[in-house]
């Protein structure tokens, strides 16, 4: 016995993920929904070898359905995902609305799969910010083994972390820069993105972070320990999918890059890819389409006492929203709901 699932938000980039991994995981499903606003009604969109018409979001009945995954942004979220909540479906949300929220559990199965006990509360789950979503994979291991005191993280975020508007921006200011008689002037970003990287992602806050750097640190926190200092900035690049970033750890226990890399070696949803030699790392074009968070140029940092830096890749659309929904669907499915 299998699972009826809803994705809302199903035309969308991640949406359309998240039908892809639900097929390709081979989800118990029973029944799929795939919801959308009402001016995408009746769009077409894959799952596995079907293709199945999208159903309006905002007339659909989610009384009787087990799970829904969620890709609608926080304005939808708000209106739709209490509904769906309240008819008894578990609600995924990939959107920042319920992240912060202490009565919903904040989730990657890889680091806390045992929070999404605490669903019940709110019969939501949070879905983390991408660039969060991949540095936990990576932190939770070596916090087991020499406890962190302090990140400093820089990231390079792709352009599809913004949708399909910030693809877009990018290809056409890309094609516009080869005829200059097609200007691409910025609308999505607030400088050009094309040949440039922008310091600049969500909007700026009184102590001169932007709003994606504080998710990266409050987010860390409520996943993996409220005692772990961060710092982030974050960078947007001309990259269409995959986020990098290069990851400055300190550690209250001694740790060295050789033992760091053993560790890394065998944690779950990490892939080491380390050969100190020109291209023995990963870069966000060879991550796209892969479920792993790829880490590399693991070194250790003489600055302080107990120090090491890693440069750590993973596909945002996947591991960074989609798949990272889909994994705590499962481990809901195997710890709370018992079907399948």
């Amino acid at each position: 016995m299998g699972y009826k699932v809803v994705v809302a938000g199903a035309t969308g980039n991640v949406g359309r993920e998240m039908l892809n991994i639900l097929a390709e995981r081979e989800f118990p499903v029973d029944e799929i929904a795939a919801l959308a606003s009402r001016k995408s009604l009746g769009t077409e969109v894959s799952f596995g070898d079907k293709t199945i018409k999208t159903k309006d979001l905002d007339t659909f009945d989610f009384t009787g359905w087990d799970i829904a995954l969620f890709a609608v942004g926080s304005d939808a979220t708000k209106i739709y995902a209490p509904k769906a909540a309240a008819a008894g479906c578990v609600v995924i949300d990939n959107s920042s609305l319920y992240r912060y929220d202490p009565q919903v559990p904040l989730v990657v199965p890889e680091v806390n799969a045992e929070a999404v006990d605490g669903y019940k509360a709110k019969n939501i789950i949070a879905n983390p910010n991408c660039s969060t979503a991949q540095m936990v994979v990576a932190l939770k291991p070596l916090h087991d083994r020499a406890k962190i005191k302090r990140v400093v993280v820089a990231t390079y975020q792709s352009v599809s972390g913004a949708g399909k508007a910030g693809i877009d921006e990018l290809w056409d200011q890309t094609k516009a820069i080869y005829n200059p008689v097609d200007e691409v002037k910025p609308t999505k970003f607030s400088k050009q993105i094309a040949f440039n990287v922008i310091p600049h992602i969500d909007v700026f806050l009184d102590d001169g972070s932007t709003k994606e750097e504080w998710k990266m640190v409050a987010e860390t926190k409520k996943i993996l320990d409220p005692a772990i200092k961060v710092t982030a900035t974050c960078v947007r690049v001309p990259v269409f999918v995959g986020h990098s970033e290069a990851i400055n750890i300190e550690f209250e226990d001694s740790l060295d890059w050789q033992e760091a890399q053993d560790i890394l070696r065998e944690a779950p949803g990490v892939m080491l890819v380390d050969k100190r030699e020109a291209g023995g790392y990963v870069t966000p074009v060879e991550c796209v389409g892969d479920y792993a968070t790829f880490i590399s140029r693991v070194r250790q940092d003489s600055t302080v006492e107990n120090g090491i830096s890693l440069w750590c890749v993973s596909d945002n659309l996947r591991k960074g929203a989609a798949l990272n929904a889909v994994q705590i669907a499962e481990v809901l499915g195997k710890r709370c709901l018992k079907k399948g």
